[in-house]
């Protein structure tokens, strides 16, 4: 059965009910209901606003005070009826609380529309969950540095084009990692200055004429100044893209960490042991340890893509002011918060639990020639240009190939026999702990260099 038309809060111009098909189609209730609290201190912040201006009584705004409280405490509660016919939370939250206190709940939306309301409510929202999810990346963090500072001495494969290329501390390679959600970190400090402006007083999209007093709100809320344009204001959904952007940056990163933790896993690298419980088996060949949650992370990133591209397309091509079509904006934010906090949170355990397998690594540090480039770095310093340095080093492991040996197994004559600029002093050079004490630029993978490194990034997330 169709609402009548009166209980429409904008029934009074229309002479049909509304199609319950539309009803349905329309309707945001089923997942715009999490933004309850955020809707409700708006709604108190604006009611106390409104009796300080005069526009209200003070006794009116006492009871839509305490009757908001009441209704939040029923939301949590699980005792509130949700209505899907008065299509979102603002109305279910303004009809119960006409329901509760009568007459002066009618008040409560005087110099505002739902178009600034609903604004304000998901900057509200969306300002909490950057705050969770940047304690959650400083987690993630942490458990980088807690895998650095427990292998500092351990020696791995550094790799291009996956192929083997020169030899790298293992807290290096864990801090290369710490730098990115570092950045995304950063992003979300970015992200939260634009966010946290109050529109709350644009109204529909050309203001109010009542005497409000926007600047007293976003103090209220803990916004940092309001918007500047009412129209904009209203229309404005560039935050959300923003933080879909950010949040698309960090599953990228969360990808690229899944996809070595995959491949170190598997019996071919044999790297890693991965935690028994954040790892499944097979239903058919019983050998299997399958490490679920790192593909499944690597997985969700391209739902967190989809959300920010579909956003920007809706948008695309929206004329000012407001459009229903923005209503498509939450379940792709509520979603990517969801999908990206839960893949942070797995991530930090994941990494936090993984267990270098050091005889493996220290094994394969020692094939594929590693430490060619400290070959050809040890002739320049004997006074070689570097292409012909690099040509020589070239044809020592191209010889190194075809008879079956490492640099390292390579007697002193033999290497002579390509330069003689070579001479005793080479033994050092072609190890892999050699190659890592000698890349002591800054930012290099030579121990001094790393623990530098490591001791500034304790300091950084105190």
């Amino acid at each position: 059965m169709n609402e009548t038309k009166e209980t429409k809060p904008w029934g009074g111009r229309f002479q049909e009910a509304t199609n319950r098909m539309l009803e349905d189609f329309s309707a945001s209730i089923q997942y715009d209901r999490r933004l309850y609290h955020q809707d409700i201190a708006g709604s108190k912040a604006h009611a106390r606003m409104l009796a300080r201006q005069g526009i209200i009584s003070d006794r009116d705004a006492d009871a839509i005070v305490k009757g908001l409280d009441e209704i939040e405490g029923e939301i949590r509660s699980g005792k509130f009826v949700w209505r899907s016919g008065l299509e979102d939370i603002h109305m279910n939250i303004e009809q119960a609380l006409v329901d509760h206190i009568g007459e002066p709940g009618k008040k409560l939306h005087t110099g505002r529309s739902r178009n600034d309301q609903v604004a304000t409510d998901v900057r509200l929202y969306l300002r909490g969950e950057i705050d969770r999810l940047d304690r959650l990346l400083l987690g993630l963090q942490q458990a980088l540095l807690s895998q650095a500072r427990a292998h500092q001495e351990l020696i791995l494969p550094g790799y291009t084009h996956m192929q083997r290329a020169q030899p790298v501390l293992w807290p290096h390679h864990m801090l290369a990692y710490f730098e990115m959600f570092k950045r995304d970190r950063e992003r979300l400090r970015d992200c939260r200055k634009r966010t946290n402006i109050s529109p709350l007083g644009s109204a529909a999209l050309a203001g109010t004429g009542l005497p409000i007093d926007r600047m007293y709100v976003a103090r209220e809320l803990g916004f940092s100044g309001i918007t500047a344009n009412s129209i904009d204001a209203v229309s404005d959904r560039d935050f959300i893209i923003e933080f879909l952007a950010a949040a698309s940056i960090i599953m990228a990163h969360l990808s690229r960490l899944s996809e070595e933790l995959v491949l170190w896993a598997s019996s071919e690298f044999q790297f890693i042991d991965l935690p028994d419980s954040l790892c499944t088996g097979s239903s058919i060949m019983p050998q299997k340890k399958n490490p679920d949650a790192a593909e499944l992370v690597r997985g969700k990133t391209g739902r967190v893509y989809g959300h920010l591209f579909g956003l920007l397309t809706t948008i695309k091509g929206l004329p000012l002011a407001y459009n229903r079509d923005l209503q498509e904006d939450k379940e792709a934010l509520f979603d990517s918060i969801d999908t990206v906090c839960a893949s942070v949170e797995i991530m930090s355990v994941l990494v936090a639990e993984m267990r270098p397998i050091e005889g493996r690594i220290s094994e394969c540090v020692g094939q594929g020639f590693l430490t060619a480039t400290d070959l050809a770095d040890y002739l320049v310093r004997k006074g070689l240009p570097f292409r012909e340095a690099h040509s020589v080093a070239g044809k020592i492991v191209l010889y190194c190939l075809s008879q079956g040996k490492e640099l390292t197994d390579l007697r002193l004559d033999e290497l002579r026999a390509f330069s003689p600029l070579i001479d005793g002093d080479i033994s050092g050079v072609l190890s892999p702990e050699g190659s890592v004490r000698a890349r002591r630029c800054p930012g290099g993978t030579a121990p001094e260099r790393v623990a530098e490194a490591l001791a500034r990034a304790e300091g950084e997330i105190r």
